[in-house]
């Protein structure tokens, strides 16, 4: 099954696993504010969709996104980056409770980079490049970057990236921690799809539990996310899915898990 908008074509590509391609690319992708609600109202869908398992976001071979759009930006100004519209889009990107996996080929450049990093795992061709250039514009990175990159690849790469508005090569994000792994260029997205069908033939309940519990990590204290943990695995244990589980593992046959 196919739905396209304008900007973002939704495509169930295997069982569980759903698709997400950005779709402007006579813009090189650069996220406008129609483009970021449309993506958020996508994973909104996607999230109460009890099909689906596990999402994969790509561009295209050339590029991921070149960043947001700054022909919205010269035209509106500050308002065209900090809306009510816009925040809410990121929120339902940054608060989507499935796994999410971005496939990164060519130029993730500002809040290209941003959306990446909202991804629970990043898969990168060898010719991607990752940045936050907004300082050549006179600005700096205006949804996140200042705070998740920081947090993922630390103080000193963060400045280097942000101050100078340097790219750095699909090698040295992995180095970083920004990217899980690195691929053939052209082949992020069949391995990002490779590993969402393999997530996705896990118990779904106990998959989100487990993406809420690790982002608790760059969230709260260590006792704080500790406590996360222990409740989020007492609650994997009442459900159907941890019985199935493990009633397989013993009778040596493959679970059949329902999300319940």
């Amino acid at each position: 099954m196919t739905k396209t908008s304008d900007l973002i074509v939704s495509t169930s590509v295997a069982r569980h696993v759903r698709l997400l391609t950005l779709n402007r690319k006579s813009k090189r992708n650069a996220l406008s504010n129609d483009m970021i609600a449309d993506l958020g109202a996508t994973l909104r869908d996607a999230a109460i969709d009890k099909d689906v398992r596990c999402v994969v976001l790509c561009g295209s071979d050339a590029f991921f996104s070149a960043g947001a759009d700054i022909k919205e930006m010269r035209e509106r100004g500050f308002e065209a980056i900090d809306n009510s519209a816009r925040r809410s889009a990121w929120r339902d990107v940054a608060n989507f409770p499935k796994p999410l996996i971005a496939a990164v080929e060519g130029i993730c450049f500002g809040g290209g980079h941003e959306l990446a990093l909202l991804a629970d795992i990043v898969i990168a061709g060898e010719g991607a490049v990752f940045g936050q250039p907004e300082i050549n514009i006179g600005i700096l990175p205006g949804d996140g970057a200042t705070q998740r990159l920081t947090r993922v690849a630390g103080k000193s790469l963060a400045m280097l990236m942000i101050l100078s508005g340097q790219s750095i090569t699909a090698r040295i994000a992995m180095q970083a921690g920004l990217v899980a792994e690195v691929v053939e260029s052209g082949r992020a997205q069949i391995r990002a799809l490779e590993i969402a069908d393999l997530i996705a033939q896990k118990p779904p309940r106990s998959a989100e539990l487990a993406k809420a519990a690790v982002l608790a990590a760059f969230q709260t204290t260590l006792d704080a996310g500790l406590e996360f943990e222990r409740q989020a695995i007492r609650f994997a244990f009442s459900t159907a899915d941890q019985q199935e589980g493990m009633s397989a593992f013993f009778e040596k046959r493959p679970p059949n898990y329902r999300g319940n």
